[in-house]
């Protein structure tokens, strides 16, 4: 008799209780073991203490932002941390993707938009465990292994830099990048604010893996922020909203 995968173990930590119980609902509807958490302090022993696969974590929180609780997980664990808030600024959104957070969603959400969020981020960790080297997005495949790029089966040629970016955008995948991020690791820490560079590349880059270039979907922008290579199952879904919240 073949043993069945282990669930996978989301805390969520949102000091409402509604809002907890939304997602709890939808996580164990989805196969998900839910521990929660209504305050940072406690979300912080929460994955201290026990084995934890995903976190969920509200910026809202009584005794401190939760910008603080991705900040001190991600100081010693690489679980996927995905935030929800009702702020949506560029600059939030950076500040946070380089505190540490995977992703963000911005309330009210979708209970699958969420879930495919999810799910994107245990399979990039799941890859990263694993050394696993191929990323595949629709017909767009890399091996980063042997450093090959396939588009419908026909390999591309590509520049050193072009691929330099495509591969940080591979190791991602599914996930944004930060503008800030990409120029560092691709050009190097003084060019970080000469997105210039990134707007050409990432054109060039268009030019070369995306069926349509002008209506991009393999290699996404993410306004103000950054860049997402997109994969199959990300997009977002209809379903059921989390409630809004208040945050001051």
């Amino acid at each position: 008799m073949q043993m069945s995968e282990p669930s996978p173990i989301v805390l969520v930590v949102d000091d409402e209780i509604q809002i907890r119980r939304f997602l709890r609902t939808g996580f164990e509807l989805n196969g998900f073991v839910v521990h929660e958490a209504g305050t940072g302090a406690e979300a912080i022993r929460s994955a201290t203490l026990r084995p934890i696969d995903l976190v969920i974590v509200d910026l809202g929180l009584p005794d401190m932002d939760g910008s603080e609780v991705v900040e001190r997980i991600r100081s010693w664990s690489s679980v996927p941390i995905i935030v929800l808030s009702v702020r949506s600024t560029e600059a939030q959104k950076v500040h946070l993707l380089e505190l540490g957070a995977d992703d963000y969603v911005v309330k009210p959400f979708g209970m699958a938009e969420l879930l495919a969020r999810v799910r994107v981020s245990l399979r990039r960790q799941m890859r990263a465990a694993s050394g696993e080297p191929t990323v595949k997005v629709g017909p767009l495949t890399i091996d980063l292994a042997v450093r090959s790029v396939m588009l419908n089966d026909k390999r591309l040629t590509l520049t050193p830099k072009e691929y330099r970016l495509l591969q940080v955008l591979a190791q991602h995948a599914g996930n944004v990048v930060t503008h800030q991020h990409l120029l560092k690791e691709v050009w190097g820490s003084i060019h970080v604010h000469d997105t210039h560079y990134l707007r050409i590349f990432v054109r060039k880059l268009r030019q070369k893996i995306e069926p349509h270039p002008d209506s991009p979907k393999i290699l996404v922008t993410e306004l103000g922020v950054g860049y997402r290579l997109a994969q199959s199952g990300a997009e977002a879904e209809n379903g059921a909203e989390a409630p809004a919240k208040s945050e001051s």
